[in-house]
């Protein structure tokens, strides 16, 4: 089995073309960092290990990422441009499928931290096979998704997580 975890970035300096001009660079602010731990050690507490690691490429999606490394979460890090606003589930898709099928334990679990409404809209179509807008990750909340083994993914998936993060705090 492979189960996906979408993860949004933590709490971001606010939007503001003065002091980012470039909103890539927009990075989490000091509460962001904390909470962001919080989440990740109690994510650790709850025995997630990731096999895979995946952040967008934007600054507060990479420190989130950065975190979930420094919590044991994952050995490694890996950047997308997938990830980034705008990405294409297909894309991911297509990065996932060039991975072994078993991980350590037999399942391989993936975390990707990414954007709203992008990590909701990737869980509704792997789900339901469209985007439904009902799916929402708050900031540092996270979806689990279960996807086949074989077949289609897209519509076939299973939520089985969706966890906002005042139930990790």
């Amino acid at each position: 089995m492979l189960q996906l975890y979408l993860i949004r970035h933590g709490i971001a300096a606010d939007r503001n073309p003065q002091t980012y001009p470039d909103d890539t660079q927009r990075p989490l602010t000091d509460a962001g960092v904390k909470k962001t731990r919080k989440i990740a050690k109690r994510l650790a507490e709850l025995g997630l290990e990731f096999d895979y690691l995946l952040s967008s490429p934007l600054v507060r999606a990479r420190q989130t990422a950065e975190i979930l490394v420094n919590a044991k979460l994952s050995a490694t890090l890996e950047i997308s441009a997938a990830l980034a606003p705008g990405g294409d589930v297909q894309d991911w898709l297509n990065w996932r499928n060039s991975i072994p099928k078993t991980g350590k334990n037999g399942d391989v679990a993936i975390a990707v931290v990414g954007h709203e409404p992008d990590l909701g809209q990737w869980a509704e179509q792997l789900i339901w096979g469209e985007v439904r807008e009902k799916l929402i990750v708050k900031k540092a909340g996270v979806i689990g998704v279960n996807l086949p083994d074989d077949g289609e993914i897209i519509g076939q998936s299973e939520l089985f997580w969706l966890v906002p993060p005042r139930f990790l705090l």
